[in-house]
């Protein structure tokens, strides 16, 4: 079981990135997803998340607008496509699985977080 994510590079203001996430061992669909990003000296934070139930989706402010988070069933993957990149977004980025991801949208949340990917660095320079 386990989250392998990718797609993280380095890249000019205002340009744009797609991060993808493959599931294996575990059927992706059944599970809430998210992102998450840690920037030097700062908490991990829930970017985005997409409730199970009913693919109801959940943006941090700072993004919103910006990024859209997908999953393609098919396959067994997930995405988080980022466009008008600033150099406020360079972090590393976590894909991440649970049963529900409400939990996650608060300060500390990812300390719910059942399953993570390896994280893949994005980096936006001025």
């Amino acid at each position: 079981v386990q989250l392998v994510d990718s797609g993280g590079g380095l890249v000019q203001f205002g340009g744009s990135l797609t991060l993808s996430c493959v599931a294996s061992g575990f059927t992706l669909d059944e599970y809430a997803i998210g992102w998450f990003r840690q920037a030097p000296g700062k908490e991990r934070e829930a970017v985005s998340c997409m409730f199970a139930t009913d693919n109801t989706t959940y943006y941090a402010d700072t993004v919103k607008g910006r990024f859209t988070i997908s999953r393609d069933n098919a396959k067994n993957a997930m995405y988080l496509q980022m466009i008008s990149l600033k150099p406020e977004d360079t972090a590393l980025y976590y894909c991440a699985v649970d049963q529900v991801c409400a939990p996650w949208l608060v300060s500390g949340g990812d300390k719910y977080v059942e399953l993570w990917g390896q994280g893949t660095l994005v980096t936006v320079s001025s």
